[in-house]
């Protein structure tokens, strides 16, 4: 599927200032793809073949541990990139998560050739490549910090705010788990308990928010620690 570079390149802040040579270059040497929702995007042991730049969409990622248990590591978004695909590609490592379309997605995938070669001849590619990967490693040591030190409560309060959309959360207790680390038991716990205060009100795989500004109070305490 062929695409003129001011379609997408300007999407991404970090490749504006690519030279025109460039950014043929990259045109060229990269394809649009469509992945429906619900497809694996990668999975544990695949070789990182392209990078992908979302152009519509969001793409989860998550890991599974031997026993089973899920846990959310992050969303890539339109107008990014994923991180564990850039540290892949780098290291010629396999993947070591799942990613898995959460939606329709559109996509630009760079060949593994391509990003090489842009990599070495183009400090603009570079600093674009490297800036992503900078910015989620602090995510992720942001969620690491969460889910040692944070209360349940409180990162369950700012997720349901996240995902909220017109007041509506629409997950199952299990996602929650899975987002947030931890048991489904614990979060149909914790939701109950804001039932109880009249914040929420539940209905199957369906959260309406019902006391926003409660959970924006309990969700900004977490920086009153």
């Amino acid at each position: 599927m062929e695409t003129d570079s001011a379609q997408w390149i300007d999407q991404f802040e970090g490749l504006r200032r690519l030279p025109n040579d460039l950014r043929d270059a990259l045109v060229a040497g990269s394809k649009v793809v469509e992945v429906p929702e619900g497809t694996p995007v990668f999975k544990p042991g695949q070789s990182a073949d392209n990078l992908l730049l979302l152009l519509e969409g969001t793409v989860r990622v998550q890991q599974k541990s031997d026993t089973g248990r899920e846990v959310f590591l992050y969303r890539v978004n339109a107008g990014e990139s994923c991180v564990l695909t850039t540290a892949c590609m780098l290291a010629f490592e396999d993947y070591a998560a799942d990613g898995v379309a959460e939606t329709d997605v559109r996509a630009v995938a760079i060949p593994r050739a391509t990003f090489d070669d842009l990599a070495a001849r183009s400090s603009v590619f570079r600093e674009f490549v490297f800036k992503a990967y900078s910015r989620r490693i602090t995510d992720l040591f942001t969620l690491i910090d969460d889910i040692v030190f944070q209360r349940m409560d409180v990162r369950l309060a700012a997720r349901l705010l996240e995902l909220a959309v017109d007041d509506v959360v629409h997950a199952t207790h299990l996602v929650l788990g899975t987002e947030l680390g931890t048991a489904r038991e614990v979060v149909s716990r914790t939701l109950s308990e804001f039932q109880r205060r009249g914040w929420i009100e539940q209905r199957r795989g369906e959260i309406q928010l019902v006391g926003r500004a409660a959970l924006d109070r309990l969700a900004r305490s977490a920086g009153e620690r």
